[in-house]
């Protein structure tokens, strides 16, 4: 598993959805590099429904959890989006063992 964040996003505008595909390791700090891109899918058009798909990234467990309250509040983090406009995503996380694996190393 590489280090380095990789981001692939997917727009279909007819189906008014987005995808934001992470690869690597997501952590606490570049966390706010997929809120950026997530904020920015979701000014391209009124209900864009955006799913942020790390399932095939080494995600902090702090960082995921931090997507999905994103995710369930529909607001990205303040600092990210002052205003505070709704955001409509969901977050596939990686299975439990990916998950773990990250808890370990951060033990270490």
């Amino acid at each position: 598993m590489h280090e380095k964040l990789s981001v692939l996003v997917r727009v279909d505008l007819e189906c008014a959805q987005a995808q934001v595909a992470a690869r690597g390791h997501v952590t606490v700090q570049n966390v706010q590099a997929l809120y950026v891109v997530v904020k920015r899918a979701n000014a391209l058009l009124d209900g864009l429904v955006t799913e942020v798909d790390v399932s095939h990234a080494m995600v902090d467990p702090v960082a995921l959890e931090q997507l999905q309250e994103s995710s369930r509040s529909r607001h990205l983090p303040e600092r990210i989006d002052p205003l505070q406009a709704e955001c409509r995503f969901s977050v596939v996380a990686p299975d439990d063992s990916a998950t773990l694996a990250a808890s370990m190393r951060l033990a270490a």
